[in-house]
């Protein structure tokens, strides 16, 4: 067995899934915590983002990024990825965009499919974490500031400093250079025409 064969043996998940403990009580019981998590995962698939609770946005991560990563794996051909595919997925024309849309454009990707921020709270009212998860790469605008245009920062202050610091050494080295060559050649002596 060819060590391709072996990678897609084992899983590939990019993101820890961690088995602490998450308050996702249901009055329908474990099936309708299930459901819950069904109608994230489809949710997140259809939408690209999505705002809701931080328990449950760290669960459905991990199971939209165990979804993405068998269909890139397996592919629309193998039966067990369509199962889970079938189950995760509550709209049945969303399977169609986890392979034909998603996969193609994770293929290539080194780091995990999902991403979660934290959302701010409401105020004043109860306490309940927010989180917004998304699917990299989405059409929507980005959620976090670009601080790297920002002239204040220090790591930027730094870089400015060091580029004029490189920008003088280089200027002082090719001005040297042009004093040196300049020495080394003699001027070129006019000779006077005579006139016959």
């Amino acid at each position: 067995m060819n060590q391709a064969d072996v990678s897609k043996l084992m899983s590939q998940l990019r993101i820890a899934v961690r088995s602490n403990k998450r308050n996702l009580k249901n009055p329908d019981g474990p099936e309708g915590r299930l459901l819950k998590l069904r109608k994230t995962v489809t949710a997140l698939v259809k939408h690209e983002r999505i705002e809701l609770f931080y328990n449950r946005a760290d669960e459905a991560r991990g199971y939209a990024e165990l979804l993405i990563s068998n269909a890139i794996r397996h592919g629309d051909r193998h039966k067990a990825t369509m199962e889970l595919a079938d189950y995760w997925l509550l709209e049945k024309q969303l399977v169609h965009k986890l392979f034909k849309v998603l996969v193609p454009r994770y293929e290539n990707y080194n780091v995990s499919y999902t991403r979660m921020f934290k959302a701010p709270r409401d105020y004043p009212g109860i306490y309940y974490r927010k989180s917004v998860l998304e699917l990299r790469g989405n059409p929507y605008p980005v959620l976090t500031q670009d601080n790297s245009q920002n002239r204040n920062l220090l790591h930027n202050v730094l870089l400015d400093e060091a580029r004029k610091e490189f920008r003088r050494e280089k200027l002082a080295s090719l001005a040297n250079k042009l004093a040196a060559e300049t020495e080394e050649t003699p001027k070129p002596t006019v000779e006077k025409a005579t006139e016959v």
